[in-house]
């Protein structure tokens, strides 16, 4: 009996150490997937905030916690299953998924650049309407904030799955549960804490003592910051596009782009330095793609108006 007992525990033990090793393995690979999709985090974390400006600061925070819900619910209920049931039944549309997005990607990173040289302002006139938004004004907010975070996550989830492709499909419904959450608490956790900042230091700079100077610091530079934050999510969106871009056509048979890039990352000896030129070729090529895109949505645009106008 007591050899029986502890045979069972020697199985226990045995069972425990496997869903260790799972739950590691699990971790390792939604580490190793969310750095893949870094650039396109990263330019979640830079568009989010300007859907918050504007509103009063009693308000920024609840509606950074509806978007965050908002995005949990486009990751886990409509994006995983999508992508784990693409990923079983139909694995190869991965690919033309991954560049349908990465050129969205290349399209929204050129159109910003286009939209500075050309001068307009855009969203931020829309949104520099001062402190009075309606609830109504706060619910289109969110919505529009929502429905860009649907875009955005497909894009990181997609190319988390594609890094796990060739796993169970348990372990890599579990390695998205982990991003999904983990990126969503990230990137939300750092909007929250971006917007908030000035308030902060705007409280400190009140309060006087020591940390005065600091406080009217952080009020003066965070419109500085958030702009910075802004410029990267662009450079990272166009870096990610392109990417992208570029290693779906060597999939596709289109190998030329893939091996110059390559191979100038190999003639400058890899490395840190590798890595800075692929980034730097994959920026090209994503800002060469997105401006051919954004100039022919433009020229659409231009012929529907041109039309609309002789209707009249």
């Amino acid at each position: 009996m007591a050899g029986g007992l502890l045979a069972l525990l020697d199985d226990v033990a045995l069972i425990a150490r496997a869903a260790a090793a799972s739950v590691d393995d699990v971790a390792a690979a939604a580490g190793k997937t969310s750095m893949k999709a870094a650039g396109v985090v990263v330019d979640d974390a830079a568009v989010t905030p300007r859907f918050v400006t504007g509103i009063q600061p009693a308000r920024e925070l609840p509606m950074i916690w509806r978007i965050t819900k908002g995005s949990l619910f486009n990751k886990l209920v409509i994006i995983l299953p999508i992508a784990l049931f693409l990923s079983w039944i139909a694995p190869w549309a991965l690919t033309p998924i991954l560049m349908i997005g990465g050129t969205y990607l290349c399209f929204e990173g050129a159109h910003k650049i286009l939209h500075k040289i050309r001068g307009h302002k855009g969203d931020a006139d829309s949104n520099a309407q001062g402190p009075d938004k309606t609830p109504a004004d706060e619910d289109k907010l969110v919505k529009g904030a929502i429905t860009t975070d649907l875009i955005l996550s497909a894009e990181i989830m997609v190319i988390s799955l594609n890094e796990v492709a060739d796993q169970p499909i348990s372990f890599r419904a579990a390695v998205l549960v982990v991003v999904a959450i983990g990126i969503t608490a990230l990137v939300y956790g750092a909007v929250g804490l971006l917007v908030k900042m000035d308030d902060i230091g705007l409280h400190m700079a009140e309060r006087g003592g020591p940390g005065a100077r600091f406080g009217r610091g952080l009020v003066t530079a965070m419109p500085k910051v958030l702009s910075v934050i802004a410029v990267v999510g662009t450079f990272a969106m166009l870096w990610v596009g392109g990417h992208i871009i570029v290693v779906g056509l060597e999939e596709f048979g289109f190998t030329w782009p893939y091996e110059t890039i390559h191979g100038l990352e190999t003639a400058v000896g890899g490395g840190f330095l590798g890595w800075v030129v692929n980034t730097f070729c994959s920026l090209l090529v994503g800002l060469a793609w997105g401006l051919v895109v954004a100039l022919a949505v433009d020229a659409v645009k231009g012929l529907s108006g041109s039309k609309e106008k002789a209707a009249h």
